[in-house]
């Protein structure tokens, strides 16, 4: 009986520590596994900066503008993976595509600032309008017949 008094101390610290502590990892590690939503977006690379207290994350914005003249809308974003990052930093104020993973849950900002995280980028080019046309040039009209001698008839007014 005297074993059983010692074992019970070992089991109480088990639920009470170790338990809820196994809890939270399998949690976060399933929260940054799983992922809610996937999806592409186009903008403006605004900045993105390396950041935070002890963990540091790469932090990034992205400005989705739909039509000229409108209000841009901010994207913001978190970079894990280093050579993405190095690749944001190259094209920053250009037009880019970022491919992203929406993370809902996560328990600490540790892990970065934000719920989208990007994998992938790439560059998108301006699209080349055809010239207006006021910058063709303007084609002389073709020559009138020449006249025959007789007169146009004549119409009516009313």
């Amino acid at each position: 009986m005297a074993q059983a008094t010692r074992r019970r101390p070992w089991k109480w610290l088990f639920w009470l520590i170790v338990f809820p502590i196994a809890l939270f990892v399998f949690y976060t590690w399933f929260v940054l596994w799983w992922s809610y939503a996937e999806g592409e977006r186009a903008g403006y690379l605004q900045k993105l900066s390396k950041r935070g207290w002890l963990c540091k994350t790469w932090e990034g914005e992205l400005r989705l503008v739909t039509m000229p003249g409108t209000v841009a809308e901010p994207f913001l974003f978190t970079v894990r993976r280093d050579d993405v990052a190095k690749k944001l930093n190259e094209n920053i104020g250009q037009r880019v595509s970022v491919d992203y993973k929406q993370h809902v849950g996560i328990p600490t900002s540790c892990f970065g600032d934000t719920q989208y995280f990007v994998d992938d980028v790439r560059i998108v080019h301006e699209p080349t309008l055809p010239p207006s046309s006021q910058e063709r040039p303007v084609e002389p009209a073709p020559a009138a017949p020449p006249a025959t001698g007789t007169p146009a008839p004549a119409t009516e007014a009313k």
